[in-house]
């Protein structure tokens, strides 16, 4: 039987979520659904990021972003929480900040917020339901840009 030493890495390519000199990118979950915080998790994890911390919503993600810089080079932040919505908790990072690298994460429906969010700094959003592709393409984007 042919093992895996048999045929060339012609697939094979680094994963994204590791930067140039081996080290991973870390990120911080921030959302009020353990499912979406437990998916994004998984599809970070599975191109080799790390994830730092998980939040509940905007005032916890503000406290670990604060506590963990600057050991944090990306994080997801969930639009609609209990206590402080992603909008606010994005204004408290970026003027905590200017140089966080935030993605915010929406549920269908909420244009109106996710232009905001870009134009208070965010740098790119994801649709929820998830899409792996997706969610991957933006989040590699951000963290290069």
């Amino acid at each position: 039987m042919k093992t895996k030493q048999d045929f060339p890495s012609i697939n094979e390519r680094p994963p994204e979520g590791v930067n140039a000199d081996g080290t991973k990118i870390r990120v911080l979950v921030v959302d009020d659904s353990m499912f979406v915080a437990k998916q994004l998790g998984q599809i970070l994890t599975s191109e080799g990021y790390e994830v730092v911390a998980t939040a509940v919503d905007g005032k916890d993600g503000v406290d670990k972003y604060k506590e963990l810089c600057p050991n944090v080079d990306l994080v997801t932040m969930d639009i609609t929480m209990p206590r402080m919505d992603g909008l606010t908790a994005l204004e408290q990072i970026m003027a905590f900040d200017k140089n966080a690298k935030v993605i915010m994460v929406s549920a269908l429906g909420k244009e109106e917020l996710v232009k905001k969010s870009l134009l208070l700094g965010a740098k790119n959003y994801i649709v929820k339901p998830l899409d792996r592709k997706k969610v991957l393409e933006r989040i590699s984007s951000a963290v290069k840009n």
